[in-house]
């Protein structure tokens, strides 16, 4: 078994944070891990990607174009820019935020409508849904990142107990309960999910 994700995103919304997670989470299944460093402007609104790999022998952390099993995006655009790395048969999980890039913010250009459908007539898998939403309802929309992971889990073939068990040693105590909440909660969200 081998495994590639990418984690994209921009700058601020705990990229680092959620390859943390599942990372920790394949070294406790007991897999070989190879995690990048974020590659990008990773101050806030600069785009971002941290590579996860794991499987019984990995060599190198980076992903080439083709080769990611899942793209995890926190943005709605950034699934888009990322889209020529999904392998055939790979699945993106994003998050439905949108983040006016600088050509936006300036007038240059438009935000782009109906992303999740052109990703699927692109031929890509998709499954969406509002992580911030998810995560309010959790209790606090900084743990967004985290239902995200819970919205992705039944595609990281990682036991779902391990990965709730990563949560808790990655994140501050106090903020346990919370972040448990927001993962439940994604998957219940992947679970009623239209693709599914």
């Amino acid at each position: 078994m081998r495994k590639s994700i990418m984690i994209v995103g921009v700058g601020g919304q705990g990229s680092l944070l959620a390859a943390k997670i599942i990372g920790r989470a394949a070294v406790s299944q007991g897999y070989d891990v190879k995690v990048s460093e974020v590659h990008g402007m990773s101050q806030r609104g600069g785009s971002v990607v941290t590579y996860v790999r794991y499987g019984d022998k990995i060599y190198s952390p980076i992903i080439c174009r083709g080769e990611a099993d899942v793209i995890l995006s926190f943005e709605l655009l950034e699934s888009a820019r990322w889209l020529p790395y999904l392998k055939k048969g790979g699945v993106i999980v994003t998050s439905e935020q949108k983040i006016n890039p600088m050509s936006v913010i300036t007038g240059k250009a438009a935000y782009p409508e109906a992303i999740v459908e052109k990703l699927e007539q692109a031929g890509a898998a998709v499954v969406s849904a509002d992580s911030l939403d998810i995560a309010r309802k959790a209790g606090n929309e900084k743990a967004s990142n985290v239902a995200l992971i819970g919205l992705g889990e039944k595609y990281f073939g990682i036991d779902s107990e391990i990965l709730r068990d990563a949560v808790r040693t990655s994140v501050p105590e106090k903020f346990v309960e919370l972040n448990l909440r927001a993962f439940d909660l994604g998957a219940e969200a992947a679970a009623t999910y239209k693709n599914q």
